[in-house]
C-alpha cells in the first residue's frame, strides 16, 4: 500500500511539474515581447499592389505588451497640423477629419500562437470603434528585433492589408 501511495504522488508530482514546464516554456517564448516597441512604418497594399502609407512615410507610434497579457498600440501620423483654436471643442470639421485620418490607438488583451506565429489582439477599447469587443488576428514575424505584423481588417477598409512594422526599444 505505501509503495500505491508513493506512485501516485511521484505520478501527480510529475504531471504537475510537466505543466509547470510547459507554462515555463511558454512564458520564456513570449519574454521576447514584453516591452515597448517604436513604430517603423504602415503600410496598405492594395489589390492591385499598389501602396499608400495611410500615417505618411514615417509614422510615430508605440506598441507595449506586457507579461500579463495586455497591450496598447498608438499611431499616429508624424506630421498632424495644429487646431486652430487650441480647442479640440472648437475644431473645424477639416481638423476632425485629419485628427480622426492621422491617428490609431487600442488596447485590451493579447494571446500568441507562436507555432502558428499569430498574435490575438482582444480589443477593448479603439478610437475607431467598430473594432471594440472584437479580436483582431495578426499573422507576425520577429526577426532581429523588428516584429512585423498583418492587418486584414485596416481601418480603411476595403480590400486592402496593412503591413505594420515595429522596432524593439
Amino acid at each position: 500500500m505505501k509503495n500505491i501511495v508513493y506512485l501516485v504522488f511521484m505520478m501527480s508530482f510529475s504531471f504537475v511539474q510537466g505543466q509547470n514546464n510547459k507554462e515555463t516554456t511558454i512564458y520564456k517564448d513570449q519574454q521576447q515581447f514584453w516591452g515597448t516597441w517604436s513604430l517603423i512604418s504602415v503600410e496598405n497594399i492594395n489589390a492591385d499592389g499598389s501602396k499608400i502609407f495611410p500615417y505618411g512615410e514615417h509614422p510615430v507610434g508605440m506598441l507595449l505588451f506586457t507579461k500579463e497579457g495586455k497591450y496598447a498600440v498608438q499611431i499616429l501620423k508624424a506630421n498632424r497640423s495644429k487646431v486652430l483654436a487650441n480647442d479640440k471643442a472648437k475644431a473645424t470639421t477639416e481638423e476632425n477629419a485629419m485628427l480622426v485620418q492621422g491617428n490609431n490607438s487600442h488596447f485590451g488583451t493579447y494571446t500568441m500562437d507562436e507555432d502558428k506565429q499569430v498574435i490575438v489582439f482582444n480589443v477593448q477599447h479603439a478610437f475607431y470603434p467598430n473594432w471594440e469587443g472584437i479580436s483582431q488576428v495578426r499573422t507576425y514575424s520577429l526577426k532581429n528585433n523588428l516584429l512585423t505584423y498583418t492587418v486584414t481588417t485596416p481601418t480603411s477598409g476595403g480590400a486592402a492589408v496593412a503591413k505594420v512594422v515595429w522596432k524593439k526599444d
